[in-house]
C-alpha cells in the first residue's frame, strides 16, 4: 500500500534535486565557502538498491562541488547533472536519451528552480519543507523534511508497489 496518489507501476526514472530534497536546506560552508552537504545514509540504501533493480536515477542540481558526483556515483548512480541553472532542458534530455516518457518519471524538487521541470512529469514530489508553490504542484509532499529521508520514502513506496523493496538478496548488502 502506498500514501501517493499515483500508479506506481509507472515509475521507471525518478529525478532529485540534492539542496533542499537530498540535503537539508540549511548547509555549513567551509573556510572556502563551499558547502558542506550533509547526506542520509537511508536514503542512500534507497538510491542503490533503486539502481540495482533498475530503476533509472537522475541527480539534477545547482550545485557545482565535486562532492556531490562523488557521493552518488559511490551509490551507482550514473546520470548526475551539476550546475543545471535551467532544470528542464536536462531533465527533457535525459528523459529522451533514457526512452521514458513524461508518467514514467518522477521529479523530486522543494524550490523554485524545480518548479519547470516537476510541471512536465507525471509524478512531481516534495518534502513537507518545500516552498509553498512547489506543494501546490506536487502530486505528494512527503511528510519528511528535505535531507532527512525524502528519497527512503518516496523509493520505498515505488519499490514496495512494484515488488522490488526487500524481494532479492540485492537488497541485504550495497
Amino acid at each position: 500500500m502506498s500514501r501517493i496518489d499515483y500508479d506506481l507501476t509507472k515509475i521507471r526514472g525518478i529525478v532529485f534535486d540534492v539542496d533542499g530534497v537530498l540535503s537539508p536546506s540549511t548547509i555549513p560552508m567551509n573556510d572556502d565557502g563551499v558547502p558542506q552537504r550533509m547526506a542520509n545514509i537511508k536514503d542512500g540504501y534507497a538510491l542503490q538498491l533503486a539502481v540495482k533493480q533498475g530503476y533509472q536515477i537522475a541527480i539534477i542540481t545547482g550545485g557545482d562541488t565535486e562532492s556531490i558526483r562523488k557521493r552518488y556515483e559511490v551509490l551507482g548512480i550514473e546520470d548526475i547533472f551539476l550546475k543545471a541553472s535551467m532544470k528542464l532542458p536536462v531533465l527533457n534530455q535525459w528523459m529522451e536519451e533514457r526512452g521514458l516518457v513524461a508518467d514514467q518519471v518522477a521529479f523530486v524538487g522543494d524550490d523554485i528552480p524545480d518548479y519547470e521541470a516537476m510541471m512536465v512529469v507525471g509524478l512531481p514530489i516534495c518534502p513537507a519543507d518545500a516552498a509553498p508553490e512547489i506543494k501546490g504542484v506536487s502530486v505528494y509532499v512527503s511528510p519528511v523534511e528535505g535531507g532527512y529521508g525524502v528519497a527512503r520514502d518516496v523509493l520505498e513506496q515505488v519499490m514496495r508497489v512494484n515488488g522490488h523493496w526487500l524481494s532479492s538478496a540485492k537488497a541485504f548488502g550495497w
